[in-house]
C-alpha cells in the first residue's frame, strides 16, 4: 500500500504481484521488491551467524534527536500498517511462495536490463540472487550499542560519494528508520557497498554497472515527508522511462 502510493507519486503506475496473481506478461518497465517475511535460509545455504564480536570490534555509538513533528504524527500509524502488511503465512517467518515469485521476478527484470529499487528484505533477496549471504539474526549485534527499531528516521548512514544512492538521495548522509533483524553478510557479486550505518553493517547496495539497481536496508515509502527519500522512487521512474 505505501509503496504503491510512493510510486504513484513519483509518476509511475504500480502493478501489485502475490504468488495468487502473477504476472501474466513481462509488460512491467520497473521492479521494486518490498519488505516482509525472511528469505529462507535454504537459499543462501546459511546458518544463524552470532554477531556479538563483530559488534564489539566495531560498536559506536548510534546518533539519536527528537522526530520532527511530522514524523511524530505519522509514526503510529506507520508502525501498525507495517505489522499488518509484514506477516508471512507461515509460523516460522518465511513465505516460500513469495521467494519463488521475487526470485523469478528479479531474474525477470535483470534479464531485460530493468531499473530495480529493492527494500529491506527486496534489499536481501538481491543480494541472495547475487550469490550473497545474510546474517539471519542481528540481535547479538546490538549488545554494545542501543538497537534502534523505529519507522521514524533515527539511524545515521554513510553513503558512498558519487554512488548511484547519493545521486538519488541527493546526500552523502542521512537517517533512515530501522525495522530488520536481517542482514547482508557477503556481498553478492558484482555489488558495491554503498551505504554503512555507525557500526558496519550494510545498509544499502547497488548494481554499479547499471542506470539504477539499487537495495536499502530501511525503508523509505514509510516516510515520504522525507524529500530526500522520494529521490528513491523518482530516480526509479526516471530510470525505467529512460529504458523504454
Amino acid at each position: 500500500m505505501m509503496t504503491r502510493a510512493a510510486v504513484r507519486r513519483a509518476g509511475g503506475e504500480a502493478l501489485h504481484f502475490t504468488p495468487d496473481h502473477p504476472p501474466e506478461r513481462d509488460d512491467f518497465e520497473g521492479l521494486v521488491l518490498g519488505g516482509g517475511a525472511d528469505v529462507d535460509p535454504a537459499l543462501y545455504r546459511d546458518t544463524a551467524v552470532a554477531l556479538g564480536e563483530v559488534a564489539r570490534a566495531s560498536a559506536q555509538a548510534v546518533e539519536t534527536e527528537q522526530a520532527p513533528w511530522r514524523s511524530r504524527i505519522y509514526a503510529p500509524a506507520l508502525w501498525a500498517l507495517r505489522k499488518l502488511l509484514a506477516r508471512a503465512p507461515g509460523g516460522d517467518g518465511l513465505d516460500a511462495g513469495r521467494d519463488e515469485l521475487e526470485r523469478e521476478l528479479l531474474a525477470r527484470a535483470i534479464g531485460r536490463g530493468l531499473p530495480l529499487l529493492a527494500i529491506c528484505r527486496g534489499a536481501q533477496l538481491m543480494n541472495v540472487h547475487f550469490g550473497g549471504t545474510l546474517y539471519t539474526e542481528l540481535r547479538e549485534f546490538y549488545e554494545e550499542m542501543p538497537q534502534i527499531r523505529t519507522v521514524l528516521p533515527r539511524k545515521t548512514i554513510a553513503i558512498t560519494p558519487r554512488s548511484r544512492l547519493a545521486i538519488a538521495l541527493g546526500t552523502t548522509s542521512c537517517r533512515v528508520n530501522a525495522l530488520h533483524h536481517q542482514a547482508i553478510r557477503t556481498v553478492g557479486q558484482g555489488l558495491d557497498v554503498v551505504a554503512r550505518e555507525a557500526s558496519g553493517l550494510v545498509q544499502a547496495v547497488e548494481q554499479p554497472d547499471h542506470p539504477f539497481r539499487i537495495g536499502v536496508q530501511w525503508h523509505p515509502e514509510y516516510i515520504p515527508q522525507h524529500r530526500r527519500q522520494r529521490g528513491l522512487f523518482e530516480g526509479l521512474m526516471a530510470a525505467a522511462r529512460a529504458g523504454r
